[in-house]
């Protein structure tokens, strides 16, 4: 039974930086995509990044140049360094794995989320 846990989220000023960290337990396969999307309250979730097993990786427009993400295979885990963090980036946010390198069939694997609240 495998599970996603975030950690990393939290109250950080405008301007600001955190790193937020998903580590899967359980037994898996190969993970193709590691990602992480956010939700703000009332509005649809979204794609922050994603990153396949060979290192390709895709950004919203709306973080590029200030998100990086990254992963740690052996560990089953993805990471997402957040800089110059802006008010709107508030969110919760998901990491999401998935086998098939197709976003099409969406993720198999969610975490439960964790809760990023940057100040003004």
């Amino acid at each position: 039974q495998v599970q996603l846990v975030e950690s990393g989220g939290g109250l950080v000023q405008s301007g600001g930086s955190l790193r937020l960290s998903c580590a899967a337990s359980g037994t898996i396969g190969s993970i193709n995509t590691m990602g992480w999307y956010r939700q703000a309250p009332g509005k649809q979730r979204e794609l922050v990044a994603t990153i396949s097993s060979r290192g390709n990786t895709n950004y919203a427009d709306a973080v590029k140049g200030r998100f990086t993400i990254s992963r740690d295979n052996a560990k089953n885990t993805v990471y997402l360094q957040m800089n110059s963090l802006k008010p709107e980036d508030t969110a919760v946010y998901y990491c999401g794995f998935r086998y098939n390198p197709s976003a099409f069939y969406g993720m198999n694997y969610w975490g439960k989320g964790t809760l990023v609240t940057v100040s003004s």
